[in-house]
Parts: C-alpha cells; sequence; structure tokens
C-alpha cells in the first residue's frame, strides 16, 4: 500500500479538528490539497475512514482505530527524529563580537525552532574557513567580495563609530567627520577590517595605512597610538581597554552585516537559521 507519512499527518489532522479548513491551517496547504490527500489515503487502503457532510467530519469505526495506529507511528517519528536533532550543529564562524543582541535571539530561536545547536567558531577569516567547510556559514561585515559559488544575505546595517588611544589628539576632539579621516593615520584590519582605503574614493583615502591582520592586533595597535580605527559601534559597548576612546564619527556610511553560505552544504539547516537571523534583524 503506497502510504506516506503526508497521509498519516493528513489524516491525523482532520481526525483531531474534525475540520478541513481547520486542518488545511495547521499543515499550511490549501483545502483542496488536504481533500486529495486524504481521498488517496482511503483510496490506498480501500476504506473509508471519514464521514463528511456540509456541516462536520466524523471518523468512521475503521477511522477511529485507524487513528489510534496513526498517531502512535507519528509519536514515535517525531521521538526518533527529536533525538537526532538535538545532535544537528550548525557552525556559525565569525571573526570578531558578534552583533547583539541579533546574534542571541537568532540563535535562540533557531535552537528552539530545529532542535539543533550552532556552534560558534571564532576564525580570523571566515570566508575561508566557509571555503574549506571548517564552518557551514559565515558572518561578516563590510562590503566584502564572497566567493562565486557563494550566496550572500544581507541582514542590516551597523552604524560606525572612530576609535583611538587615550593619547591622541582625536580623544579630546568631541566628534571627527568621515570626510575628515584622510587626515589621520589609519589602522585596518585587513582580513575582516570592515573600513579600509577601499572605503573612500582613490582622491580622498586617507595617506597612512598601518594594516593589520586580526582584530586582537587591529586594537592593541589602535591602543598603542599608532593611528586611528574605524569600527561599527558595537566596539564600543562590548570592548573593554582602558587604553581606547571612542569618538562619534559624522556622516559616515553604514556597515552591512551579511550571512554567506555555501549552496548545498547543510541546506535545510541553513535555510531555517537564515530564516531565524532575518526574522530578528533590526529594521
Amino acid at each position: 500500500m503506497e502510504v506516506e507519512l503526508r497521509h498519516l499527518r493528513a489524516f491525523t489532522s482532520v481526525a483531531r479538528h474534525r475540520s478541513f479548513s481547520r486542518a488545511a491551517e495547521e499543515l499550511l496547504i490549501t483545502q483542496p490539497a488536504l481533500s486529495r490527500t486524504i481521498a488517496q489515503l482511503e483510496g490506498n487502503l480501500s476504506v473509508r475512514l471519514l464521514d463528511r457532510s456540509s456541516r462536520h467530519v466524523e471518523l468512521t469505526d475503521t477511522g477511529a482505530e485507524f487513528l489510534i495506529h496513526a498517531e502512535r507511528v507519528l509519536a514515535t517519528l517525531d521521538e526518533a527524529l527529536a533525538v537526532v536533532s538535538r545532535r544537528v550543529t550548525l557552525r556559525l564562524g565569525f571573526s570578531w563580537l558578534l552583533p547583539d543582541p541579533w546574534a542571541q535571539q537568532a540563535v535562540s530561536r533557531f535552537e528552539e525552532s530545529t532542535g539543533a545547536s550552532v556552534e560558534l567558531t571564532r576564525t580570523d577569516d571566515p570566508l575561508q574557513a566557509l571555503r574549506r567547510r571548517a564552518v557551514d556559514i559565515a558572518l561578516v561585515r563590510g562590503d566584502v567580495e564572497v566567493p562565486g559559488e557563494a550566496r550572500a544575505v544581507r541582514l542590516y546595517d551597523e552604524p560606525r563609530v572612530a576609535v583611538c588611544s587615550e593619547r591622541c589628539a582625536l580623544a579630546r576632539l568631541g566628534h571627527v567627520d568621515w570626510s575628515d579621516v584622510r587626515h589621520w593615520p589609519l589602522v585596518v584590519n585587513t582580513v575582516s577590517g570592515t573600513t579600509g582605503p577601499w572605503s573612500w574614493p582613490e582622491d580622498q583615502r586617507p595617506a597612512q595605512i598601518i594594516e593589520t591582520a586580526n582584530y586582537d592586533e587591529w586594537l592593541e595597535t589602535v591602543a598603542a597610538n599608532r593611528g586611528i580605527g574605524i569600527v561599527p559601534e558595537v566596539a564600543q559597548r562590548r570592548t573593554q581597554h582602558a587604553a581606547l576612546r571612542f569618538v562619534p564619527l559624522i556622516d559616515a556610511p553604514p556597515s552591512p552585516v551579511s550571512l554567506v553560505h555555501l549552496p548545498g552544504a547543510q541546506r535545510t539547516l541553513i535555510r531555517r537559521f537564515l530564516d531565524a537571523a532575518l526574522r530578528t534583524a533590526p529594521e
């Protein structure tokens, strides 16, 4: 007999609600599609499971007996799937300071809805880790060039702020204009930084660039007063460093936050995570 899980789920939903319309709403399908599924089940079993009228739906004697076994089968299957889902992990790669509260809310929503877990993987170059399949999905900041086969989903934009050493003259100013950043030595994280010479037209770029290879190097170079830095404002809330001062940045373009993934790998889990990520992204 060609009986599929969709047949059992459709039948138990109709039997529970005693209504095709309410069951269709629960199953997120149209009522005609649900009616066809029930008709297929009854045809495959060569029995009538439901008595239908314009007013109500009732189980036949055979349908009532079949319901007991169908619910038992589905309950056993759901238990088995729950065991598996608790062992499924999605690896999220990031380079520094996951955005808050987005990250916490997105991870919680995903884990609660899927039963899977998120493994947070800190790496200097999330896109390289994605290419090596060391992570399943990568959080990146700024306008970065993603691998040709990868897919990027833009979540939202973060405002920027300037940061400098407590000994820097900028620390005594109330703010700095985006157009005036070029007059200061600029410390750049070349691997995962959001701001670099590429952020300005060629004739407006800072004259002096100090390159670093990761967030920690960038942080300590700025603290040592080698130059100033430009970062999303999450760094101001999350960075505890006695030698640093944060300065408002005027007229700076926002820094985009995106999730990047490769097609085919963990496709269902990634789709569910992207859904949770977009639902919790600030507007």
